[in-house]
């Protein structure tokens, strides 16, 4: 009969009981261990998050009549960022909105942008 070989939490070196392919002693033990080897990828994702929702909540304080034309400039001194948006939509003319979740923006001549809130029919 061969004798069990003694095995280790990945995350406090503990020994373990039970089941031969458990790799953590504790529910917390797997959850920390796992959060460590995310890290990297969830800071990105915060980061990313926190300027979409930045960039929502200027287009929301902008518009809120659901419709607004203003200068890009003013959108820059707001600290919105043109490079991050969630979706685009391409009207059947070749226009291309950008959106921020339901708040959006059309850039036109002369540096206006046309400020928009997405309808039910936009996907």
């Amino acid at each position: 009969m061969e004798k069990e070989k003694d095995r280790f939490c990945l995350e406090c070196s503990e020994k373990i009981h039970g089941r031969k392919d458990r790799k953590f002693c504790s529910d917390y033990c797997r959850n920390t261990f796992n959060n460590r080897l995310n890290e990297d990828a969830t800071a990105y994702v915060r980061r990313i998050n926190a300027i979409l929702q930045k960039n929502r909540r200027i287009l929301a304080q902008l518009n809120p009549t659901g419709k607004k034309t203003v200068d890009a400039i003013t959108l820059a001194e707001e600290g919105f960022n043109f490079h991050y948006y969630t979706n685009i939509y391409q009207t059947q003319k070749g226009a291309q909105y950008h959106f921020c979740y339901d708040q959006g923006y059309l850039k036109m001549e002369n540096d206006q942008v046309m400020l928009v809130v997405k309808q039910d029919y936009v996907k």
